[in-house]
């Protein structure tokens, strides 16, 4: 029976990059997947190109194909990558700028475009007249990278795709899975949607000391499926990696981000993974196999991103006894000299106790030794921002006794919405250049 083997070779724009050169290197892999796209990821890069602050595509890329292109290269690995963001072309132009500096000639780099509908939803608005529209992209599925394995492309480079669609075109492509064959196609967005995260299936975001401990977390090894024509997958990392992969592991993950269950909705296939079974083969050695699948939705989603402002934070401490009520004074002195600032933009917080359940649950804790208070607010204007964050430091000398640590910023503020579009406007592009 046919078997290839996909690592997953990142789960964010930020992710390491050493799980990924052990993978090409010592993986046997026929495909190495880097998703590194997430919804804001996107709007920032739209809004980065268009104000020609950077051309559009991961900052990590160069670093990243540096690294792996000479080991896929020589273990016959095709890369798929989601690095395009808001510039495939642009970024497969720079990885065959990097195939000819390492003297890897005739290597075939596949960008796929026209995920970008911003021309389409040009009225969509969001529920604030402050903010304006600066990114619009649709969820593209597995048919325009199949096209691009078809013609025989060494890298793929896209922006905008569902993530586990970037696992399931190999599948598609290696075992001529129909494009309504639903059964197949759920089963393989389920181990596309267990790969996505690349780390959170081998024990980062699950360890939890005395109840979930996870060994050698410091050099977690990223997953590997090896998945046969059936649909069914053995999943595991090298050997010697740090990490630990296992049922518990797998369960949590499979539900990650999902909120039905039986109804996962992607580009591809309605995916169900309710009936999805999970079974222990040996030590980081998982079985997985079940998931199923029914049509497509008749619509894609879109993701959207607004230029919201921007955000200002400043942030103080107060240490040793009574810190908790000298920090509470300087609250009431910012509360009270930022009143300017409209409803619902202006945000106070106690790091340590409140700041992330809010005063409600947190108020039968214990009086902490110190104490950190943030203030953060968002504005349309930069000197308002700035009045913000010099009003924090002003508590040096003119608030409570012993403040210390100042600190402060200010950063662009995007939100997000998504929306929906026929499939039938969003036209994907796809070209194929040769590093000579």
């Amino acid at each position: 029976m046919k078997t290839i083997r996909i690592g997953a070779g990142a789960g964010f724009a930020g992710d390491r990059i050493d799980p990924a050169i052990d993978l090409a290197r010592d993986g046997k892999l026929d495909y190495l997947v880097f998703e590194c796209l997430a919804e804001r990821t996107i709007a920032l890069a739209q809004l980065a190109k268009r104000q020609n602050r950077s051309p559009g595509f991961d900052p990590m890329l160069r670093m990243r194909m540096e690294a792996v292109l000479p080991l896929c290269v020589a273990n016959r690995t095709r890369i798929i990558t989601n690095m395009g963001a808001a510039n495939p072309e642009a970024a497969a132009r720079e990885t065959i700028s990097v195939a000819q500096s390492l003297g890897l000639s005739g290597i075939r780099v596949a960008w796929i475009s026209g995920d970008d509908v911003m021309h389409l939803l040009a009225d969509h608005a969001s529920h604030d007249p402050r903010e304006h529209l600066v990114s619009a992209n649709a969820y593209l599925g597995i048919e325009p990278i199949v096209d691009c394995l078809r013609g025989n492309a060494h890298v793929i480079i896209t922006g905008r795709v569902a993530d586990p669609s970037l696992f399931l075109a190999p599948m598609v492509h290696e075992f001529g899975w129909a494009l309504d064959d639903w059964t197949h196609l759920g089963q393989g967005t389920a181990i596309g949607h267990l790969l996505e995260c690349a780390g959170q299936l081998t024990g980062g975001y699950f360890a939890d000391p005395g109840f979930k401990n996870v060994p050698d977390l410091d050099r977690i090894g990223f997953p590997i499926a090896e998945v046969s024509e059936t649909g069914e997958a053995l999943l595991s990392k090298l050997d010697g990696a740090g990490g630990a992969l296992t049922v518990r592991n797998c369960k949590e993950q499979i539900l990650y981000e999902v909120q039905d269950p039986s109804r996962y909705l992607t580009p591809d296939v309605t995916a169900d993974f309710s009936t999805t079974c999970f079974a222990e083969l040996g030590p980081n050695r998982i079985h997985v196999s079940g998931a199923r699948g029914v049509e497509r939705p008749i619509n894609l989603k879109v993701s959207a991103g607004f230029a919201a402002g921007s955000i200002a934070e400043g942030q103080i401490s107060y240490a040793g006894v009574g810190a908790l009520p000298r920090a509470r004074l300087a609250r009431h002195i910012l509360e009270s000299r930022l009143g300017w600032i409209s409803p619902g933009d202006l945000r106070m917080d106690f790091i340590g106790i409140d700041s992330m359940h809010g005063a409600a649950l947190s108020e039968s804790g214990r009086e902490p030794y110190e104490v950190r208070l943030r203030a953060a607010g968002r504005f349309f204007d930069e000197s308002d921002a700035r009045r913000l964050m010099h009003e924090v430091e002003s508590l040096y000398v003119n608030g409570p006794a012993g403040g210390g640590g100042v600190v402060t910023s200010i950063r662009e503020n995007i939100a997000m919405d998504a929306t929906f579009l026929s499939r039938s406007l969003v036209r994907p592009t796809i070209g194929i250049e040769v590093a000579s």
